[in-house]
């Protein structure tokens, strides 16, 4: 009986070996978004991401290769760790072929470090640093949506042309505060302006009182934000409590409409920002926009648009290229064109950056708005190939190679 009990295991784990590819290859192709479902980020990505790459995947008529397609989630709780155990757990263990949005710069940076090693595709349409079309740029990595140095190309300049010449930075204490600070920074420098003052705050920070009474005895004449979400809409509050605008200007360097939405126009009124989508911007943006609103109630960020656009340009190229294997799937969707609701003709250069046009707003008062999420007046297209850094200044290593 024991002879016969171990044959019958190793049978067993024979059988387990042949048939565990097969199911893989049978399955579903299986797409993670990876976000923020909890906590200060969850407006600006969380279930707004997933709804999007599932709108994308119906649009594709929800196969690929002969397979179906399945979107799974994950709550990276703005832990790297916690991001990067996730990750692992979906390639290694539960097949999924691309990890997206990552809506916190540390979380994506482990994840591209991953996904670079274990050849998979990585398109980070939440994540803002620069680092990853940097010395962190990978060649199964694209960085979808913006970035800290558009941005600061974007709010940055156009507050120092208005004549600003002093500024005060409040910082996120991790790689998003420090990227947005340094991208801004240098085009304070450009433009002869000065940073008389920085401090950083921990993430989720609910009392920024001591911060701000820092930046008000500056007495810069601009205060910018390095932060985003539930940090910067907390720091608006109480900046206006204080009544530090009313000397001070109060820049933000990454603002999401919903961060817009959560604060209200009274609030937010003359605000500055830039950003890649607004749901309103032509005929285009409103209908997808108005299908994505059904479905949540809720009012799209540039993430969601990001989101949905990457996944269907990834499933084009799939198509396309007739396989799953990432560096292959890379190649392709480096080599198409990308046009949809958000993007006209962008590319995705050598780098992993997706060069497409940017945006500067300004919130309307709350008189000038006709409608619901009527928030934002366009002042400027800024034009990709200035919105972006150029390739040969990022310190991107695959440019270096033959």
């Amino acid at each position: 009986m024991k002879s016969s009990g171990m044959s019958i295991g190793v049978l067993g784990a024979a059988l387990a070996l042949f048939t565990a590819p097969a199911i893989a290859q049978d399955g579903p192709v299986k797409l993670g978004v990876l976000t923020d479902m909890s906590s200060l980020y969850a407006d600006n990505g969380g279930q707004g991401s997933v709804v999007a790459a599932q709108m994308a995947v119906d649009d594709f008529n929800g196969q690929v290769l002969g397979r179906g397609i399945q979107i799974v989630a994950g709550d990276h709780q703005n832990k790297a760790d916690v991001g990067a155990t996730i990750t692992r757990r979906w390639i290694e263990n539960e097949n999924v072929e691309v990890i997206l949005d990552a809506p916190n710069s540390a979380v994506a940076l482990a994840v591209q470090g991953i996904t670079r090693d274990k050849k998979k595709l990585f398109l980070a349409t939440g994540a803002a640093t620069s680092r990853l079309t940097g010395d962190e740029c990978s060649p199964t990595g694209i960085h979808w949506t913006y970035d800290t140095y558009a941005l600061s190309q974007g709010t940055t300049k156009a507050i120092s042309r208005l004549g600003a010449n002093s500024w005060f930075f409040i910082s996120v204490d991790y790689s998003l505060g420090a990227q947005l600070e340094v991208d801004s920074r240098k085009v304070i420098d450009a433009m002869g302006g000065k940073v008389v003052g920085a401090v950083k705050h921990p993430i989720n920070t609910p009392d920024f009182s001591s911060f701000l009474l820092q930046a008000q005895s500056s007495k810069a004449d601009v205060i910018a934000l390095a932060d985003t979400g539930g940090d910067f809409i907390n720091a608006v509050k109480q900046a206006g409590e204080f009544g530090i605008t009313q000397r001070q200007k109060l820049v933000g360097l990454l603002v999401f409409i919903a961060d817009i939405h959560s604060l209200g126009l009274q609030s937010a009124d003359g605000l500055m920002l830039s950003s890649a989508f607004y749901w309103d911007l032509n005929e285009d943006t409103r209908a997808w926009s108005k299908r994505f609103i059904a479905k949540t109630q809720k009012v799209p960020t540039m993430i969601h648009a990001g989101t949905y656009g990457a996944v269907m340009h990834y499933l084009k190229a799939v198509q396309a290229a007739g396989t799953l294997d990432g560096p292959t799937v890379a190649a392709k969707m480096r080599e198409t064109p990308v046009n949809d609701f958000m993007t006209r003709n962008g590319r995705i250069r050598e780098d992993g950056r997706l060069v497409r046009d940017m945006y500067l707003f300004r919130v309307k008062s709350p008189g000038q708005s006709r409608y619901k999420f009527d928030y934002y007046e366009l002042l400027a297209t800024i034009p990709g190939e200035e919105a972006f850094r150029p390739m040969e200044q990022g310190g991107c290593p695959l440019l270096k190679q033959p």
